[in-house]
């Protein structure tokens, strides 16, 4: 099915239950209003999916190969950085689809049977399941990490009711290291294993719909679709394999591309280019707030006078833009210039 490991837990999530509803009170989880709504159905699966007695959990890895490295983006700031997970074909369809395949395989050796199949589409706590499943550990990111694979992996679930055979979890390996902690650009990970969504940068350029809070905008620096730094600096992903799977692989040059050059993206280029990607599901307005506050960020660190000046044109540009959310991160970039 192209997966790079799959496992099978049972559904007792009960230690993981209190640590959700803290995080939920805690307020953590920002604007996601979906997480407080489902309440304990993530944490129950066979409350989501009654019936359900045991969940396959399975990865597959996704680092595309070839990929211009996260750091060596990051060291440009006139360069727009987005989520290695992102450059390629939503990763939904991509899961659903093997997952549907593996459920056909099943049936066909074991006979109909209940199930129903799950890629980061309804409240499944795909992280603890896949723990519970033997595929890895929790980071202090809060990602799952593997020893044989690190961190750059999709997961994907099938809730079943065939009494399968669990499998045996592991321990954790991440001993005294921090640097996922340390490397974040705008402290989001409060502490070990404790994430706080309203300061993440992926919250910010995906989740959030409205004004990215103007503290942390400078600390955003020229991400403009998610984040990977606390990947970047995990020293298990120096064991990441790149992923095989061509719809994984880079479209539209998007681990090189210029702020400016996807700044000048038209909605229906937008729409076109980004056609079966995750990036298109954040809208064309959301698109260009992130890219406005990119900008912003290169402007005051970009020590190039022409990319300065390119930049603080196209901002211009679009200073008049229709909507209002818009028109304020471009505003607040171009104060970025002292302008």
């Amino acid at each position: 099915m192209g997966f790079q490991q799959a496992g099978i837990a049972d559904c007792d999530l009960s230690v993981a239950e209190p640590r959700l509803l803290e995080w939920l009170k805690k307020g953590w989880h920002g604007d996601m209003d979906y997480m407080a709504r489902h309440g304990t159905a993530r944490s129950r699966p066979d409350t989501l999916q009654p019936g359900t007695l045991r969940v396959i959990s399975a990865r597959m890895d996704y680092l595309p190969d070839g990929a211009r490295a996260v750091e060596a983006v990051l060291a440009e700031p006139d360069r727009a950085c987005i989520a290695r997970y992102a450059l390629g074909r939503d990763y939904h369809k991509v899961l659903r689809n093997r997952l549907q395949q593996l459920a056909d395989r099943i049936t066909a050796a074991a006979g109909d049977f209940q199930y129903r199949v799950f890629t980061d589409t309804a409240p499944v706590m795909e992280v603890e399941l896949a723990v519970k499943a033997g595929l890895g550990w929790r980071g202090k990111h809060t990602l799952l990490l593997s020893r044989e694979a690190g961190s750059y992996f999709f997961l994907g679930d099938i809730y079943t009711d065939l009494p399968l055979p669990v499998d045996i979890t592991q321990s954790d390996h991440c001993g005294t290291c921090v640097k996922c902690i340390t490397v974040c650009p705008t402290q989001a990970i409060v502490a070990p294993y404790q994430l706080d969504a309203r300061r993440c940068i992926s919250y910010l350029t995906i989740e959030h719909k409205g004004s990215i809070p103007l503290e942390l905008r400078p600390l955003i620096g020229n991400r403009v679709y998610g984040c990977d730094d606390c990947q970047m600096v995990c020293p298990w992903n120096r064991f990441t394999q790149p992923s095989k799977e061509a719809d994984f692989a880079v479209r539209n040059g998007l681990d090189n591309a210029t702020l400016v050059e996807l700044f000048a993206w038209s909605e229906s280029e937008f729409n076109d280019k980004l056609a079966g990607s995750a990036i298109r599901r954040i809208g064309y307005e959301r698109w260009l707030r992130n890219l406005a506050v990119g900008m912003g960020n290169a402007l005051r660190e970009s020590g190039d006078a022409p990319i300065a000046q390119a930049i603080a044109d196209a901002l211009r540009a679009r200073a008049d833009h229709p909507s209002k959310l818009v028109r304020e991160h471009v505003a607040w970039a171009l104060t970025q210039s002292g302008e």
